[in-house]
Order: C-alpha cells, then sequence, then structure tokens
C-alpha cells in the first residue's frame, strides 16, 4: 500500500513543456510544490497566471496552489526534486548535459538527508547515477544512494495533443532501490491516471526512454527515403503507402519533416554512448542522416516545380505557413522549417513565414526569419504548408492558392489537402 506523500514538498526544476504540467498536476493532487526556472520572464508570466508557452490554461496556472520561483534559496525546505530541464544537442550532435548540471548545481545546497531526486529530462543509460549523482553529492557532501535517492522517470508528453497528456500516458519510473521506487510510485500514481510501470532499474528505464523516439525516427526515416526514391520516379508517396497500407500489417507512417526537442534529438544520446563503449551505430544514424536533408528537399522540389511553370526563382516570393515543429503548438525547438527558409534563401527567393502560434516579433526577432502578421492574397508565387495547424487545415485548399498569384505553387508538405488539392506533396 501506499504511503501519503502529499505532505511532501516538491521542487520542480523547469517549468516548460514538461515540467508545467507536472507542477500543475501534483499540486492537484495536494502536494506542496514550488515550480522553479531560470527565466524570469517565465516565472513573472506564471505569476500573472498565464503559461508562455500556451500549453496549459491560464486558469489552470492562475488557480494552482503551486508557486513559482526564480530565486535558488526558495527551494530550501523542499525534500523532494524533480528536474525536467531541456537536453538538447550540441553543433556537434553530441548531448548538451549543462542544463541537467546547472540544475543539480542549484538544487544541491539544500539537499537534506534522505533527498529524493528524480530526473525526467531524456537522457542517454547512465546519466542518472554518473553524471547526476558525483554532481549532487560534490555540491552538497552528501552520499547518493544512501543519503541522497536518487530516480529516473521519463516524461512522455506531446506538445498540442490533449488526448495524449501527462496523465493519460503510463508513465515509467525506476529509483536505486525498492524502498525509493515506492516513494516515487507514492508521488506519481495519484497523477498518472494511466498508471505507472516499474522498470527494473534506472539505467534500463533511460534507455526505454531513448529508443521511443529513436524507434520513431527509424520508420519516418524510412518513408522519407521512398518519399526521395519515389519522387524521382514520378510517383506520388502517399498514393503508394495507401495502397500498402491495404496490408494488415504494414505501419502507417508517412514523410515529413522530423523537429522538435525529441525524435531529432534522442537518437543521438543513445549513439553517443554507443560510441563510449566502442560501438558505431549504424541504422540510427543512417536514419538521422535521411531527416536532417528533408527541409532541403522540400526547397528544391520547390524550386523544380516553379521552373517547370517559367516561374523565376531569382527574386520569387515565397509563402511558408507555420514555423513550429508540429502542428497546433507554439514549440520552435530545433524545427526544420528553418531548412526550407535557409534553403530558399540560397536560391534568392524571398521568404515570408506565417505562424499565428508563434507570432511575427518572435519570428522575426528569435528565429530570425521574415515574420509576418498576416499573407496577403495574390501576391506569392508559392505557398507552402509546412504545419498543419488546425487553421491553415480549416482554411482549405482553394482559400490557400488565393494567397498565391495566378499559376502560383501550392506545396501541401503534410499532405492535408489530398492529391487534387496541391500540387505538390511529399
Amino acid at each position: 500500500m501506499l504511503r501519503d506523500a502529499t505532505d511532501t514538498r516538491i521542487a520542480v526544476l523547469g517549468l516548460g513543456y514538461v515540467g508545467l504540467p507536472l507542477a500543475l498536476a501534483l499540486a492537484r493532487n495536494g502536494f506542496d510544490v514550488t515550480g522553479f526556472d531560470t527565466s524570469t520572464a517565465t516565472v513573472t508570466a506564471l505569476r500573472e497566471g498565464r503559461d508562455p508557452n500556451g500549453e496549459v490554461s491560464d486558469d489552470a496556472v492562475a488557480t494552482s496552489s503551486a508557486t513559482y520561483t526564480h530565486t535558488a534559496a526558495d527551494l530550501a525546505g523542499c525534500s523532494v526534486f524533480i528536474i525536467a530541464v531541456p537536453t538538447p544537442i550540441t553543433d556537434a550532435k553530441a548531448p548538451d548535459l549543462n542544463a541537467i548540471l546547472n540544475a543539480c548545481v542549484t538544487i544541491a545546497p539544500h539537499l537534506t538527508d534522505g533527498a529524493l531526486v528524480i530526473l525526467e529530462s531524456t537522457v542517454y543509460p547512465g546519466v542518472t547515477e554518473e553524471v547526476c549523482g558525483p554532481a549532487l553529492a560534490a555540491g552538497s557532501g552528501l552520499e547518493p544512494g544512501r543519503q541522497i535517492k536518487l530516480a529516473y522517470s521519463p516524461e512522455r508528453v506531446n506538445p498540442g495533443d490533449v488526448e495524449h497528456s501527462m496523465e493519460n500516458v503510463v508513465k515509467i519510473i525506476a529509483a536505486q532501490d525498492a524502498e525509493t521506487l515506492t516513494r516515487v510510485e507514492a508521488i506519481y500514481a495519484p497523477v498518472v491516471k494511466a498508471g505507472l510501470h516499474r522498470a527494473s532499474s534506472i539505467a534500463t528505464a533511460e534507455a526505454a526512454k531513448v529508443i521511443e523516439n529513436t524507434q520513431r525516427d527509424l520508420n519516418i526515416a524510412l518513408v522519407n527515403e521512398f518519399s526521395l526514391i519515389f519522387s524521382r520516379l514520378g510517383l506520388d508517396t502517399l498514393e503508394v503507402l495507401e495502397a500498402a497500407g491495404t496490408k494488415w500489417n504494414f505501419l502507417p507512417f508517412r514523410p515529413g519533416l522530423v523537429g522538435g526537442h525529441c525524435i531529432g534529438v534522442d537518437p543521438y544520446y543513445l549513439t553517443y554512448r554507443a560510441e563510449q563503449l566502442g560501438y558505431h551505430p549504424q541504422v540510427i544514424l543512417a536514419g538521422r542522416r535521411i531527416n536532417d536533408q528533408m527541409g532541403a528537399h522540400v526547397a528544391q522540389m520547390l524550386v523544380k516545380a516553379m521552373l517547370s511553370r517559367d516561374i523565376s526563382v531569382r527574386g520569387a516570393r515565397v509563402l511558408i505557413l507555420g514555423y513550429t515543429f508540429k502542428e497546433n503548438c507554439a514549440d520552435t525547438r530545433n524545427t526544420k522549417v528553418a531548412d526550407i527558409v535557409s534553403e530558399l534563401a540560397a536560391y534568392s527567393v524571398s521568404v515570408d513565414v506565417y505562424d499565428h502560434w508563434v507570432g511575427a516579433d518572435r519570428l522575426t526577432s528569435e528565429h530570425r526569419v521574415n515574420g509576418i502578421e498576416a499573407p496577403e492574397d495574390g501576391v506569392y508565387d508559392a505557398v507552402v504548408v509546412a504545419v498543419g495547424h488546425k487553421e491553415f487545415v480549416e482554411m482549405g485548399s482553394d482559400a490557400l492558392r488565393n494567397l498565391g498569384k495566378s499559376g502560383a505553387v501550392l506545396f501541401d508538405i503534410k499532405g492535408i489537402f489530398g492529391k487534387s488539392g496541391s500540387d505538390l506533396r511529399l
């Protein structure tokens, strides 16, 4: 039987797409929650009752009992620390653990004997115990495994997906020992209605998380390679997939851009660890190379289509609809739409980007693209539907064609409108 843990004061470090929903859910279930973020702007927004990422409703933020801070001293008195910070990659495609290490440095002075530290960030097998453990020990003077208890419970948040929220997806939990695992279970069980999966070890849980997205990455890479081949054969990839999909065991993956904080990043964590151990992955990295080139491929397809219609490419105006890494969210992390923009720029194409989820100001200032408040009708030589935001879907292909000049190319990357509803699709 799980003990009541609601008298436990919990600190959640990182109040983004993962940490904030978790902090709010814990607070709803009676826990004393302090949310910490290094961004003063994020903390200010949350204190004002709004989520700057737009993932959580303002009402949920405003009515929550959780408190928010960017001051490390406010973490004193917490006995459970949940780290939910980003784990990106460097320009050299290597894991960047700086955010995790900084979180460990932040909480270490506030650890007391018996403190529980749970890592939720995606990492390669071994990070929790071999990287976080020593960092926490160095800053606290306490011994991991005896005085500091370590656990791992990977996030499975899918931004913009209400159906697969944190509460509705089975959550993996793992800890250094059985007693600690029971403590972890007592924290997450009231929150995650879909249930918990107890992994046999922390390393097993770390590995499980990192292969979830690696598997998806490879499946998408396979159909992207199909698309690369079929475009040269003059075949419509989605028609081929539809035909093949009539077999009961054909998997329903579609070609597309693979960005975001997970799928385009996590495989490199696994390959990095494998190479440390003397094994050089082949299939995983091949999939990554294919997916990383798709943005440039989209741009090149568009240029060829424009030339086939005698549209002068140099100086042409192209509208790109959507800049986020996926539909119906404001998350632009590792978006591959950026690759389309940069490749078109290499052809001296003038590119406007419209994405109301991000906003023109942020597109221009943060992403260095020409973000616009709203597109004009009849001024573009090509229109690219890069992200399937519901607003674009609702507009329909006719309205999107009206944004272009007569004879303009409509490229529906996502295949939203069917073959007859566009001129190009992957």
